[in-house]
């Protein structure tokens, strides 16, 4: 009953998250094996960043896990994967500086940063409620006004994922110019740190394209109906 020609491309999108999870873990992998010549852990080489750059209150914390890293806006505080914040790899410091290019976005008042940050309590509101009315409006054709508004909080949600894109995009590449500007890393490892950069960013980018596909796939059923 809920079969759409979408599917097919939703399909393949979802095949294309699987092969970047897939590919994120095995580059990461890959290039925890080479150490760097400047012998930086992450935790050192986030730290050298980060106090670079003006940011000596901002501090880095191991979390459990892996690949569990990330920059927390509200407590201004870098988190590193014990694999990242001990190790010294082209891995470890990639990923730790990527975070740090999140808190200098966040302290250059980076725009889409700002805008992702301002969407957050809304879009977290918008996720948990759009499945409940798709679901429901997909179930009860007659009413086909639950699909509408579950249309418009999924929107919302993929707008967030979509403002995401330029923000991942953005601290790599920050990231990747200050360590070969501060000397963490030389012109040939930075191709390591190219690749796994860019297999992470790979993620995001499959994310989002499953969620606009799956968003033009209900405009599509919406406005199927209306016009019968």
């Amino acid at each position: 009953m809920f079969f759409h020609p979408m599917d097919f491309l939703i399909i393949i999108a979802f095949a294309l998250s699987l092969w970047a999870q897939f590919r994120v873990k095995g580059t990461f992998n890959k290039w925890s094996e080479v150490r760097t010549y400047s012998g930086m852990t992450g935790y050192e080489a986030a730290r050298r960043m980060l106090d670079a750059n003006g940011l000596y209150d901002v501090p880095i914390e191991p979390v459990p896990g892996r690949l569990t890293d990330h920059y927390d806006p509200i407590s201004r505080v870098v988190r590193l994967s014990e694999p990242v914040y001990y190790e010294n790899s082209i891995s470890a410091i990639s990923v730790a500086c990527h975070e740090v290019g999140h808190a200098i976005q966040h302290k250059v008042h980076y725009p889409m940063l700002t805008l992702r940050h301002k969407m957050f309590p809304a879009v977290n509101f918008a996720s948990g409620v759009a499945p409940l009315l798709i679901l429901a409006g997909l179930i009860f054709q007659q009413f086909n006004f639950l699909l509408g508004f579950g249309i418009i909080f999924f929107s919302a949600a993929v707008a967030f994922q979509l403002v995401t894109l330029p923000v991942e995009f953005n601290a790599s590449n920050r990231a990747r110019d200050l360590m070969v500007a501060e000397g963490f890393i030389t012109n040939d490892e930075e191709r390591g740190v190219a690749k796994v950069l860019n297999a992470a960013a790979l993620t995001y980018v499959a994310a989002a394209l499953i969620s606009l596909l799956e968003l033009l796939k209900y405009i599509m059923i919406f406005t199927n109906r209306n016009d019968d």
